[in-house]
């Protein structure tokens, strides 16, 4: 079974670009590097011969292509929240576009918004991969102003015939350090089920035992007990449960994938799961129920939310902060289980 790599030219709202697909018999990946290098699409082939959607992705994503919405957006060089857009760090002083829905505070970093440059790509007889970078002072110039120091995020996405799996690099470029979080915003779905199903049938898990409070999407640094709404380290149906949470303590179940804890999965127990692995740099996990509830979005983070504020209260975020030459790296990996499956 060959994985091959190609590339079309496609529009997303007022931006035109190449696409590049990854694909096999069984399994096909769509990475769209002009719109965040977000892969926007990852379908196993079924049963019954059609196509299934593990990643969900919003049917107006042509016209309307909202860059943390759809398919497995990145984040980078922070995740989720920071607090009113402020960011004192080495004796300077930073102010960031307030762009969550109050406008209140700045969210997601800049990576998931803006083009970035393929460094590589190619097929083999058991998985293909695309390798992309995201650097400010190379891809967004303009907004380096906005963030101290200069570095990069190279990724690769590679897919094999049931899993696909996330690399990640940090480096600092730069003389000065370089501070940042990781994180990905991938909305899930079981491939086997109508486009139309709703996710509250849905068996979920979540290994997370520590939910930190949170006052307007931000942390206030206290971390509680998971309240018994939230607690999902003993599979149930998702039922109507509404998720924008953080939480902590993440703590695997079942087999470990090429050394990546398995922290969460996605279930329907007659058709199969999807599990959710990944490396002990990613020690915070966010749930988040989209209002239209065709998709679960199951997110790893290697700090908490508004975590470089956190860090100047003397709690201990996950905010990290690299050297002149420094590099970080860490994987995830998402793994679809086709058939009856349990625990």
């Amino acid at each position: 079974m060959a994985f091959t790599v190609t590339t079309r030219t496609a529009t997303a709202g007022d931006r035109t670009g190449e696409v590049y697909e990854l694909a096999s018999d069984s399994a096909r990946a769509e990475v769209w590097p002009f719109t965040g290098f977000n892969c926007l699409r990852w379908q196993v082939r079924n049963p019954d011969g059609s196509w299934g959607n593990v990643l969900f992705t919003a049917p107006d994503w042509a016209t309307n292509p909202v860059p943390t919405r759809s398919g497995h957006p990145v984040l980078f060089p922070f995740p989720n929240r920071l607090r009113a857009g402020e960011l004192d760090f080495n004796g300077k002083s930073y102010r960031l576009p307030l762009n969550d829905s109050t406008k209140a505070n700045a969210i997601h970093g800049f990576s998931p918004r803006n083009p970035w440059r393929v460094l590589d790509s190619g097929g083999g007889p058991d998985s293909a991969f695309v390798t992309g970078q995201f650097r400010m002072s190379a891809d967004l110039p303009d907004g380096t102003p906005l963030w101290p120091g200069d570095g990069s995020l190279t990724l690769t996405y590679r897919l094999t015939a049931d899993t696909l799996r996330v690399d990640a690099t940090v480096r600092n470029h730069g003389g000065d350090p370089f501070p940042f979080g990781l994180g990905y915003h991938p909305y899930f779905r079981v491939p086997t089920a109508p486009e139309a199903t709703l996710a509250d049938g849905w068996d979920l898990f979540s290994g997370a035992a520590v939910e930190w409070e949170t006052d307007g999407g931000v942390p206030t640094g206290k971390r509680l007990s998971i309240p018994p709404q939230y607690d999902f380290r003993t599979p149930r149906p998702l039922g109507g449960t509404a998720f924008d949470n953080l939480f902590a303590d993440v703590q695997p179940k079942g087999p470990a994938l090429d050394g990546l804890r398995r922290v969460a999965f996605l279930r329907d127990a007659n058709s199969g799961q999807v599990d959710i692995h990944m490396a002990d740099e990613f020690r915070e996990l966010v749930l988040f129920t989209p209002v239209h509830r065709k998709a679960v979005a199951i997110e790893p983070y290697t700090c908490a939310t508004d975590a470089a504020h956190l860090t100047e209260r003397g709690i201990d975020g996950g905010w990290r902060v690299l050297p002149p030459g420094g590099t970080f790296a860490a994987a995830v990996a998402y793994r679809w289980v086709a058939g009856s499956v349990t625990p």
